[in-house]
């Protein structure tokens, strides 16, 4: 029962953003892979985390990637996020399991882990916190990748894995805003990868080491988040906001 109403909910939220959004999906490369890119989906990991509306994508896919969430979906959530009365209700609502972690590697992650089974698709902010306007998080520091997504990596080995860049959500709602914007654009760029050669690849980097893996896997992800991540707005929209 509850597979249905998340997935009738996120149906919901799907449809709400495609009329209130309008959102650009690209691929990298120019082209989709061959097949159905969206089949089998392992792990989706989502790069340029900017706004709790990050939802918003939800536009980009179709109804199977929103029932196999359903079904099959295991989210990482702040738990401070999670806590909030209606943030969190609504956030739990987003996926099979939703399980509450800390900024802490604790048993908060060992249960996100313990989750994961052969048919799981994992859903993952690998930044771990939300930029602000000032391009840094909220202690000031850079935006980097954080290295539990290695960890997702280890427990699964094989399968297909989507890499989403977000244009960023600032033009829509910033961290501390209450209301979105609607009626903005929004983009995003995807991209899939073999997790078993991905896997391979960064091994290859470091000599084979655990610690070595987890390094190459945060510099991989930092390098094609600045590379393949797409500006916020068109260049068109910024430049008639200028001269007005």
């Amino acid at each position: 029962m509850r597979s249905l109403v998340v997935f009738l909910f996120l149906s919901a939220l799907r449809l709400i953003a495609k009329l209130l959004w309008r959102l650009e999906r690209t691929w990298v490369g120019g082209q989709p892979p061959p097949g159905d890119p969206f089949g089998g989906l392992r792990i989706v990991a989502l790069l340029n985390h900017t706004s709790l509306f990050e939802w918003l994508f939800i536009a980009a896919v179709p109804h199977r990637f929103l029932w196999r969430v359903a079904i099959h979906g295991v989210i990482p959530a702040a738990e401070k996020t999670l806590r909030r009365p209606v943030a969190g209700w609504f956030f739990r609502m987003l996926g099979k399991h939703v399980v509450s972690i800390t900024r802490e590697r604790d048993h908060t992650w060992r249960e996100v882990l313990t989750r994961i089974d052969p048919d799981s698709m994992v859903i993952i902010l690998p930044e771990g916190r939300m930029k602000r306007a000032n391009g840094l998080d909220a202690a000031g520091q850079p935006m980097t990748v954080r290295g539990g997504i290695a960890d997702i990596l280890e427990v699964v080995p094989e399968g297909p894995m989507l890499i989403a860049y977000s244009g960023g959500l600032h033009h829509v709602q910033a961290p501390g805003e209450r209301l979105p914007r609607p009626f903005r654009r929004i983009r995003l760029a995807l991209e899939v990868v073999d997790v078993g050669e991905y896997r391979l690849a960064r091994r290859a980097e470091n000599g084979g080491s655990d610690a070595g893996f987890k390094r190459a896997v945060v510099r991989d992800l930092e390098r094609r988040r600045d590379a393949h991540c797409p500006a916020s707005e068109p260049p068109r929209a910024r430049r008639r906001r200028a001269v007005t």
